[in-house]
């Protein structure tokens, strides 16, 4: 871990990772198209959109065309998944450096967001809702869909895809698994440092009998983990500032992709309005997994703790 997250060590693995992206882009990388899709199967490549797949990033990225269903379309109070995810924590009352109930650990939602004063929606409220908000941690598997989409509809007020930090800062990704019980003793504080994204979202919020309740804030924040050099947004979503145009997003639209390697999606929420996972009957909860699968990614391995360190400065 001192290699890999200081000086030269971590210089030499971020001009690396930055190599092996510039591979995964070039036409003799098809030749590892075919073996994922081997591995993966006829029964997962068939929700596939066949598309162009003459580099292994472009496979990597490759669409979901209308298999994911978009719940609530109609109704804005409805949450959606970002992306398909392994949801493996949800803390309440955010703050500027929150303990994370039962696990021991923090996580700066202002360094998380790269000193946004929008952090400030999720960790002190407003007036009219002071208090911190939830966090919910939604980790994608390495060979899964790796495009991440709008959880709720509004306007994209700030946005930005280009937070530069570690690539290999993260002990090992099956150890962020942990046999299962996914997450649970996981240093989160460490994704401050990771090379990220952040989208935030103004969403009108209603009550129980459907009358408008006020506006709120809803945040995206993408974190590249092992080797992902790569967090893209489409244009529209890239660069908004607080003195931009809104941008108008509809709940499930795409907003970019992660290329090569494991990731996840943190959802941030006000106060008060997010307050448990809620499942209607019949909907997916989990899949019944093959056991290969299950010890290559959810089995943990070793435990070190991982080091802090300041980000690097790769675009």
């Amino acid at each position: 871990m001192y290699f890999v997250t200081e000086g030269s060590g971590r210089e030499m693995l971020a001009d690396f990772t930055h190599l092996q992206g510039m591979q995964m882009d070039d036409p003799s990388s098809k030749s590892l198209v075919g073996k994922w899709k081997e591995d993966l199967g006829p029964k997962v490549m068939a929700n596939y959109k066949e598309g162009d797949w003459s580099t292994f990033n472009k496979f990597f990225i490759r669409e979901l065309p209308g298999v994911r269903p978009i719940d609530g379309e109609d109704d804005p109070s409805v949450v959606v998944a970002p992306t398909d995810c392994v949801i493996n924590m949800i803390v309440d009352e955010l703050t500027e450096s929150t303990r994370i109930p039962c696990k021991g650990v923090t996580m700066n939602v202002r360094q998380l967001l790269d000193g946004s004063e929008c952090a400030t929606y999720f960790t002190r409220g407003r007036p009219a809702n002071p208090g911190g908000g939830t966090a919910v941690s939604c980790i994608l598997m390495p060979d899964t869909y790796h495009w991440y989409h709008a959880p709720v509809s509004g306007q994209v007020v700030e946005a930005r895809d280009d937070i530069g930090g570690d690539y290999y800062g993260m002990r090992d990704f099956p150890e962020l698994l942990n046999k299962g019980n996914v997450g649970y003793g996981y240093d989160y504080s460490m994704f401050d440092y990771f090379r990220r994204g952040y989208v935030i979202i103004k969403t009108p919020h209603f009550d129980h009998k459907g009358n408008p309740d006020g506006d709120g804030h809803v945040a995206l924040v993408p974190v590249g983990l092992n080797s992902v050099g790569s967090v893209k947004f489409l244009d529209k979503f890239r660069d908004i500032t607080k003195d931009s145009t809104p941008v108008e997003v509809q709940k499930g639209n795409q907003i970019g992709y992660f290329q090569y390697g494991g990731s996840l999606n943190i959802l941030l929420f006000e106060k008060g309005r997010f307050p448990a996972l809620q499942l209607l009957m019949g909907q997916r909860i989990g899949v019944l997994e093959e056991s290969r699968r299950t010890e290559r990614l959810f089995e943990n391995f070793r435990r070190t703790r991982p080091r802090r360190v300041p980000p690097t400065s790769w675009p």
